[in-house]
C-alpha cells in the first residue's frame, strides 16, 4: 500500500491552520472592539497569507481561491484604502467563518456551504471595488482592467532576483515558495536552486534555512512592484535586485527532481546532491557580497528558538498514558507510607527520610505532568464569537458578545469537553435571555443586547458565567409550563432559586415552537448532565428586566487534588483542601440549637451554621450528641459552614476516580479515590452540602415527584 509522503506535512499544516485561524478571528474581533493599527491589520493579513500559501501546496484550489479574494480585501485595507468601519468587519468576520469551513472541508472532506462561500467572495469582492482576484495564483487573466500607460521611463527587459531566506522568515509563517509564485505573476521566471549551504541531515536544524533561489524574471516591470513581492518578509532574508544588464535570458534549468533530493538528504552524503542539483557554474550567478554578512547554517533558527522558545507536539494519547501512570505513582506512594506507618519506623529513620523525599518529588512531577496538559480556555472562547454571529442572524437580534479571562488555564479534557454546554447555554442566551429589538427600545435598553461569556479561577475550581443583559426567567410562565406538563402540583410552594432551576428538568422548554435554535427541550438539562459528569455546577441568578446569570463550577483538573482524610459514622472521606479554612475542636456547650433541628456554632463572634457530615450523606438519622471535629470550610460564593467529622486522619494527595462513570451521581459526593491501604474513599462536595443544609439545592428529580404528588 503506498503511502502518502505528504501526509505528515499536511497534518502539520491543518495543525497551523488552526492557529492561523484563532489569529485571524482575535485580531478581526480586535478591530471591532476599535483596535485598528497597522500591526493588528498586518497580523490578520498574514494569517490569511499563510493559510492560502500552505494551501497550495496541497491544491486546495476551492480554499485558495477564497483565501485570495480575503487577502486582497485585507491588503486593501491595509494600504488605506478600504476603511476597518463596522459593515466591513462584519462581512469579514462572516468570511472567517466560511475561511475555516473550507480549511475543515479540505482536512476532512467535508461538505461546505457553496452559496454561501460565493456571497461572500462576492462581498469582499464588493469591498474591493470589484478588482478581488478570484482565481488565486495563477489565473490573472479574470482581472477586468486596462493598464494605464506607462509616463516613466521604459523599465529593463529582465531581472535578476537573489534571495535567501534566513530563519524568522518561516517562524513568521511566510513561505518562500508563495512568494516565487508571486514573482510568477509578474512573468515568465527561470528559476534557480541553491543547494550548496544544505547539510547533512544529522546536522539539519528544523528551524534553520539553508536554501537560496536566483531567479531571472523576464518582463518589463518596475523594481519597485519586484520588491513589493517580498515587502512582508524584509529584514527576514537576503534580498537583491538588479537588472540583467543586457543579456537575455538563457534557457531554463531542468526541472529539479525533488525526489532525488530528498534521497540525497536522507543519505546523509554531501556528494549525492552535487550529482542531483548542480550549482550554476556561470562567473555572474557566483554568490555575490551583500551589506548582511551571510550568517552559518542553523544559526538563525536557533536564534529565533531562543527567541520564540522551542515547541514539541507531541500525541495526546502519550501524555494521557504519562498522567496516568502519575497517578498511579501517587497511589503506590501513599501505599508505601501507609505501609512504613503501620510498621512503627520512627520519622527520623532513612526509610521515613527517604519516603517524605519521594512524596516531594512525586508531587512535583504531578504538579509538572498537569501544568503539560494546562490549556487556557481561549481555544472554546474563540468559537463562540462565529456561533453568536450565526444565532443573532437566525433571531434578527442585534448581539454583542464580550469575552474575559480567555487565558484562565484548565486541564486540556475539561476544555475540550465544555464546548457542547457552552453552545447550548450562548444560543439560549440568545433566543431565550435577550429581547426583541422592539421589546428593548420598549423598555429603554439598546437595541443590541450584550451577551457576557467570563472565565476565572476561585478556591481552586474554574468558574464559568454566561451572562445576558436581556429579560430575565419568566417565573410566572416557568411554574404555568411546570404544572401544565405535570412536573409539579399546582399547589407546590417553590422559592425563586427553585423556580428557576426547573428550566434544567429533562423535556422541560419555554419555547412556543420547534427551531433550529431551540425548543426540544434537551438543551438545558444536557448543559447540567455535561457539567455533572465533569464533577461540576451549575446555578442560575436571574433578575426580572435585567438578565441571567448561568454559573458552571468545575475542577481545574480531573487527575488529583490536595485532600484532608476525615471519617464519618466509620466511612472515610475526603475534604477538598481548597474548601478548608481551618480546623476546630468545639466544646460541647460552643454549639447551639437553632430553629426545627438546626445548630450554629460560635467562630471568632460570627455564628456559623453547623453540619454534622453524617447525617448530610444518610450514614445516620441523628446527629452526635458530643461535639467532634469541625471543619470551616467555605464555598464558592463566600458561605462559611463547620463540618462536624468524627476524626481527621490526615492530610494527602489524592486520585480522582469518577463516581458516577463507575457507579452512579451520589447527592454530596463529588468523585472518589483509593487510599493507601487500598479503601475506596468519597470525595465530598462541599458545595452541596452546605447548600442543601440553607435549603438551596438545586431542585431533584426526587422531590420534584414529590411535589406532583
Amino acid at each position: 500500500m503506498a503511502v502518502d509522503p505528504l501526509a505528515e506535512i499536511k497534518v502539520t499544516f491543518f495543525q497551523e491552520c488552526e492557529e492561523q485561524l484563532a489569529e485571524l478571528e482575535s485580531g478581526l474581533l480586535a478591530m471591532e472592539g476599535g483596535d485598528t493599527d497597522g500591526e493588528t491589520i498586518n497580523a490578520v493579513f498574514r494569517a490569511v497569507h499563510s493559510i492560502k500559501g500552505g494551501a497550495g501546496a496541497f491544491g486546495l484550489e476551492d480554499l485558495i481561491r477564497f483565501a485570495h479574494v480575503f487577502e486582497t480585501a485585507l491588503d486593501e485595507m491595509r494600504s488605506g484604502r478600504l476603511a476597518p468601519d463596522p459593515e466591513t468587519l462584519k462581512v469579514m468576520l462572516r468570511a472567517a467563518d466560511v475561511l475555516a469551513d473550507l480549511v475543515r472541508a479540505g482536512r476532512d472532506g467535508s461538505a461546505v456551504d457553496e452559496a454561501l462561500a460565493q456571497s461572500l467572495g462576492d462581498a469582499l469582492r464588493g469591498l474591493c471595488g470589484g478588482d478581488g482576484d478570484e482565481g488565486g495564483e495563477d489565473d490573472s487573466g479574470d482581472f477586468d482592467f486596462q493598464p494605464v500607460a506607462a509616463t516613466e521611463p521604459k523599465a529593463p527587459g529582465a531581472w535578476r532576483i537573489r534571495f535567501r531566506p534566513r530563519g524568522d522568515l518561516y517562524a513568521r509563517g511566510n513561505e518562500a515558495g508563495l512568494l516565487l509564485r508571486e514573482l510568477a505573476r509578474l512573468g515568465p521566471c527561470e528559476v534557480e536552486l541553491d543547494v550548496s549551504e544544505l547539510p547533512p541531515l544529522a546536522d539539519l536544524d528544523p528551524e534553520g534555512a539553508y536554501l537560496a533561489w536566483t531567479v531571472i524574471l523576464t518582463a518589463e516591470v518596475e523594481q519597485a512592484a519586484i520588491a513589493q513581492v517580498f515587502e512582508f518578509v524584509d529584514g527576514d532574508c537576503e534580498l537583491e535586485i538588479g537588472p540583467v544588464d543586457g543579456e537575455a535570458a538563457g534557457e531554463p534549468e531542468p526541472a529539479m527532481d525533488v525526489s532525488a533530493l530528498l534521497a540525497r538528504i536522507q543519505s546523509d552524503s554531501p556528494a549525492a546532491a552535487e550529482a542531483v542539483c548542480e550549482p550554476a557554474a556561470a562567473p555572474d550567478a557566483a554568490p555575490v557580497e551583500t551589506a548582511t554578512r551571510a550568517e552559518p547554517p542553523g544559526s538563525q533558527g536557533a536564534a529565533n528558538s531562543n527567541a520564540t522558545g522551542a515547541t514539541i507536539r507531541v500525541d495526546l494519547d502519550r501524555v494521557d498514558r504519562l498522567i496516568d501512570l502519575v497517578g498511579e505513582l501517587v497511589i503506590n506512594q501513599a501505599m508505601l507510607s501507609q505501609r512504613v506507618m503501620e510498621a512503627g519506623l520512627a520519622r527520623a529513620s532513612s526509610v521515613a527520610m527517604g519516603l517524605d523525599e519521594l512524596e516531594q518529588l512525586t508531587r512535583e512531577i504531578q504538579d509538572s505532568v498537569m501544568a503539560i496538559r494546562a490549556q487556557p480556555v481561549k481555544s472554546v472562547f474563540q468559537r463562540m464569537p462565529r456561533l453568536a454571529r450565526e444565532v443573532a442572524a437566525l433571531t434578527g437580534k442585534p448581539v454583542r458578545l464580550v469575552t474575559e479571562g480567555e487565558t484562565t488555564e484548565v486541564d486540556k479534557t475539561v476544555i475540550e469537553r465544555l464546548a457542547d454546554p457552552l453552545t447550548h447555554m450562548i444560543r439560549n442566551a440568545i433566543d431565550h435571555g435577550l429581547e426583541s429589538p422592539e421589546a428593548r427600545a420598549a423598555a429603554g435598553k439598546p437595541a443590541e443586547g450584550v451577551v457576557r461569556l467570563s472565565a476565572a479561577h476561585r478556591s481552586g475550581r474554574i468558574v464559568i458565567e454566561v451572562s445576558d443583559d436581556g429579560g430575565g426567567i419568566d417565573r410566572t410562565r416557568v411554574r404555568a409550563i411546570a404544572i401544565e406538563r405535570g412536573v409539579i402540583a399546582p399547589d407546590a410552594v417553590l422559592s425563586d432559586e427553585e423556580t428557576d432551576n426547573l428550566i434544567f428538568m429533562p423535556g422541560f422548554s419555554t419555547a412556543s415552537t420547534v427551531s433550529d435554535i431551540s425548543g426540544r427541550g434537551v438543551g438545558m438539562d444536557v448543559v447540567r448532565r455535561s457539567i455533572q459528569t465533569l464533577g461540576g455546577r451549575i446555578s442560575i441568578s436571574s433578575r426580572p428586566g435585567q438578565g441571567s446569570t448561568f454559573t458552571m463550577s468545575l475542577p481545574l483538573t480531573l487527575a488529583v487534588l490536595d485532600g484532608m482524610v476525615v471519617t464519618a459514622e466509620g466511612q472515610t472521606l475526603v475534604a477538598p483542601l481548597t474548601a478548608v479554612v481551618e480546623t476546630l475542636q468545639p466544646r460541647p456547650d460552643d454549639i447551639q440549637g437553632l430553629g426545627a433541628g438546626g445548630r450554629v456554632m460560635a467562630i471568632r463572634g460570627v455564628y456559623t451554621p453547623v453540619i454534622d457530615v453524617g447525617v448530610a450523606l444518610g450514614y445516620r438519622d441523628r446527629p452526635r450528641e458530643q461535639a467532634s471535629v469541625a471543619l470551616l470550610v467555605e464555598g464558592e460564593d463566600g458561605t462559611q459552614a463547620a463540618l462536624m467529622v468524627d476524626q481527621i486522619l490526615g492530610q494527602r494527595q489524592v486520585v480522582i476516580k469518577s463516581l458516577e462513570a463507575n457507579y452512579r451521581q451520589v447527592p454530596g459526593v463529588a468523585a472518589a479515590t483509593i487510599l493507601g491501604d487500598g479503601r475506596v474513599a468519597l470525595i465530598l462536595d462541599i458545595d452541596t452540602i452546605v447548600a442543601a443544609s440553607r435549603g438551596a439545592e438545586p431542585v431533584r428529580s426526587e422531590r420534584l415527584q414529590a411535589a406532583a404528588g
